[in-house]
């Protein structure tokens, strides 16, 4: 049901985006970068965070990026990855096909900053064998998310 949701979220947007589905995993941002012949930062893993404060949030970050802890506090105060069971009850995802696109719950949506590195970055589309191809700008416009930078730097 969850790429039907991201299929009936991009049609009531009318945006023409072709979602990709393969016969692999890409669940992971390894299987994904494999799957799609590309290095792994320009997979667009979404990640679900829990902040201290009660609120959900969902977080889309280049796939070698890691959180840097003191810039996340500094961003949101402290929070926690939300557990797996939790994730798809609140996003209407699988875990490994999380996106920003057809949440089941309206979420706060950010995108960090690493992305801009990218012309083009590699979202899930709702299932563990599901992507879109698009630009971070893109993803942006679509998402109405606001940038953060709460990764480490990439030297």
């Amino acid at each position: 049901m969850s790429l039907a949701s991201v299929q009936a979220f991009f049609a009531a947007r009318q945006l023409d985006i072709p979602i990709i589905e393969l016969e692999v995993s890409t669940a992971t941002v390894a299987e994904a970068a494999a799957a799609h012949d590309v290095e792994p930062g320009r997979i667009a893993k979404t990640l679900a965070f829990r902040l201290n404060d009660g609120r959900d949030v969902i977080l889309v970050a280049r796939g070698d990026a890691r959180i840097d802890n003191r810039k996340f506090k500094d961003a949101f105060g402290k929070g926690k990855m939300l557990p797996p069971d939790e994730v798809e009850a609140i996003t209407g995802h699988p875990v490994g096909g999380v996106c920003p696109f057809g949440l089941a719950t309206e979420l706060p949506i950010y995108l960090d900053v690493s992305l801009q590195a990218y012309d083009e970055v590699l979202p899930a589309a709702g299932a563990v064998h599901s992507a879109v191809r698009l630009s971070p700008q893109q993803l942006h416009h679509i998402t109405q998310a606001d940038w953060v930078d709460v990764c480490q730097a990439f030297v």
